[in-house]
């Protein structure tokens, strides 16, 4: 079996009291090359913690977290920046789109900061744009695109760097059912082709085409009828604000 890209050892999240506001029981899980997961559960669940901790966007309050077998807690805040821009994408509900720049251009400003020169930067982002099936598109800015063409530039932009591991929170909320399938579609043909897919949702129709499931209530994540969280004593109860 290979490596997990990202594990979690026994990460939790707390916010101090009083009382103490426990978002994420302490949780124990590893994601792999490849593997297409959805994080379900209601609002204020845990849900975008889960995943803003998976990302390195947050630090859990106790536990670890390992991207490409590095140990996130012992790593300087530019080492960290430096890891997650090299092994991860995020993809959000909101677009996020620079609305006087094309198509094109807002996909290479996912490689501004990378050392790539411009010319590669633009050849790689026309290259991510006919990747999600946009390449007639190029020049096209925001406004002129509809909201799920706009949705597969934001994922475009997010593949450019040819990350390990995307992560997507709610990205069919913004869209109608037909649209959000087909970025859906989009995102598992992602995962066939290597890339680590971890969608967070409340929709049964997205999470029903990710082989994986994990599904999260008052901050106990749960895997195939098991939990994964280890509960803890903590006053109170999980945050409901959010996902």
């Amino acid at each position: 079996m290979s490596a997990p890209v990202i594990e979690l050892r026994g990460a939790g999240k707390t916010y101090p009291g009083p009382p103490v506001i426990r978002v994420l029981h302490p949780t124990t899980l590893a994601l792999r090359q490849g593997e297409r997961v959805a994080v379900v559960g209601p609002s204020g669940s845990g849900k975008s913690t889960l995943l803003a901790i998976l990302g390195t966007l947050d630090e859990p309050s106790e536990g670890s977290v390992l991207v490409a077998g590095e140990e996130i807690a012992a790593l300087g805040e530019r080492a960290r920046s430096a890891l997650r821009a090299e092994h991860l994408g995020f993809v959000f509900q909101q677009f996020h789109l620079m609305p006087a720049l094309t198509a094109l251009d807002n996909v290479a400003t996912g490689l501004l900061y990378s050392g790539v020169r411009a010319r590669e930067r633009r050849e790689r982002a026309a290259a991510a744009l006919d990747e999600v099936g946009l390449s007639g598109r190029l020049a096209h800015r925001p406004g002129e695109l509809s909201g799920g063409e706009q949705q597969r530039v934001a994922i475009a932009r997010a593949l450019v760097r040819r990350p390990r591991v995307l992560f997507a929170d709610e990205p069919t909320g913004a869209l109608d059912q037909a649209t959000g399938a087909e970025v859906v579609a989009l995102l598992a043909g992602v995962a066939d082709r290597g890339t680590t897919v971890v969608v967070v949702t409340h929709d049964e129709r997205v999470a029903e085409r990710f082989c994986r499931r994990i599904e999260l209530c008052d901050g106990i994540a749960v895997e195939a009828g098991r939990p994964i969280s280890r509960l803890t004593p903590d006053a109170g109860g999980p945050e409901r604000v959010g996902s």
